[in-house]
């Protein structure tokens, strides 16, 4: 149906399906903050709530959010940072600092990195500094204004929460949260974590000054509520530039999202994980079959997207191998179990075959 009607639109078919699939891309691919988070309201309003004060009245706070991998947790936060920043003078007077537990590996690397985000460098220069924190404190009193009688606002980010805690002396945690609770300067010190366990692993030193607030995300997602997830990220926007195609194609999706194939499929991927991401990996492979020969997305497109996306790494490796090769790999295999990975050449495992 879209391949005929589009022949007398405005555009040519090619044209738009290259629109089609560059606008579904940046949607599936960049993770686009969405205007709101469906069932999470209550602790979108905490958040902003919390680093409203630090930034508009420069009150300290602490707050971990914890909830497992995929639950929204970096999607609550960058909605908040996005209402948050609406206001000019917010927008003007807070910094942000993102650390990561994964990059950042010691307390060593994170001061560095505080110092880059801060575009202190210059002002650091090659002073020497006693401890950690002397030299978080020169970092903080740098940002004060011109009157030197108050602080800009700062907010430390840090995803991987938890890992953080296996640094030495938990130095860097310990130091930004003394900072927090004794009001040398306005911060924030947010948290992301999956570790429901987390506090368990902070020094009592470090525990006594946490704030102990905690925001939990739980993924209430029903079936129902994804399939809209599925529909409303294929559905095409009204200033789409080819009007009568978006139309043609808007249809082609209900059609495709009420197929009760295509249900089966989805319910599995549902039952499996309700990770967003994942639904858009399914959704891109999906999309990446789409041409001018197949302009409408079919369930035999989420079929056999889905069974790339449930087949084994491992074993693709293998496909299409002869029984010769697999020999060899077999043999590679013995070999390293034998020598407990220490090298081995060519003619040991001919030897071994």
């Amino acid at each position: 149906m879209i391949k005929r009607k589009a022949k007398g639109a405005s555009k040519p078919i090619g044209e738009c399906i290259s629109q089609l699939q560059k606008c579904l891309r940046e949607r599936l691919c960049h993770n686009r903050i969405p205007s709101r988070l469906e069932a999470s309201e209550a602790q979108h309003k905490h958040l902003l709530g919390l680093l409203q004060r630090t930034a508009n009245n420069g009150e300290s706070n602490s707050v971990l959010i914890i909830g497992p991998r995929g639950s929204g947790k970096t999607a609550l936060l960058k909605c908040v940072l996005r209402d948050l920043l609406q206001e000019k003078e917010v927008q003007k007077n807070l910094l942000q600092v993102h650390l990561n537990g994964l990059l950042q590996t010691d307390d060593r690397i994170a001061l560095k990195e505080i110092t880059r985000q801060l575009n202190l460098e210059n002002v650091v220069g090659d002073k020497v500094f006693g401890s950690f924190a002397e030299n978080l404190v020169f970092l903080l009193e740098a940002l004060k204004k011109g009157d030197r009688s108050t602080t800009r606002p700062v907010l430390f980010v840090l995803d991987e929460f938890d890992l953080f805690a296996h640094h030495k002396n938990q130095t860097l945690l310990y130091n930004l949260l003394d900072v927090s609770q004794s009001a040398q300067a306005p911060v924030a010190v947010v948290g992301l974590t999956c570790r429901l366990d987390v506090l368990e692993l902070l020094e009592k030193r470090v525990k006594s000054r946490f704030s102990h607030r905690q925001i939990h995300l739980l993924s209430s997602l029903t079936f129902a509520q994804y399939l809209e997830r599925v529909a409303s990220q294929l559905s095409l926007p009204d200033d789409f530039p080819d009007r009568e195609f978006a139309l043609d194609w808007n249809s082609s999706v209900r059609r495709f999202c009420e197929d009760k194939s295509v249900e089966g499929i989805l319910q599995r991927h549902f039952n499996s994980s309700k990770d967003f991401r994942s639904l858009h990996m399914l959704l891109m492979l999906c999309l990446s079959r789409i041409s001018t020969v197949n302009p409408t997305i079919k369930p035999a497109d989420i079929l056999e997207a889905s069974r790339l996306c449930f087949s084994d790494a491992k074993s693709n490796m293998l496909h299409g191998l002869s029984i010769l090769e697999l020999c060899l790999v077999i043999a590679m295999k013995h070999l390293n179990d034998v020598y407990e990975g220490e090298p081995f050449n060519f003619q040991m495992v001919h030897n071994g075959l």
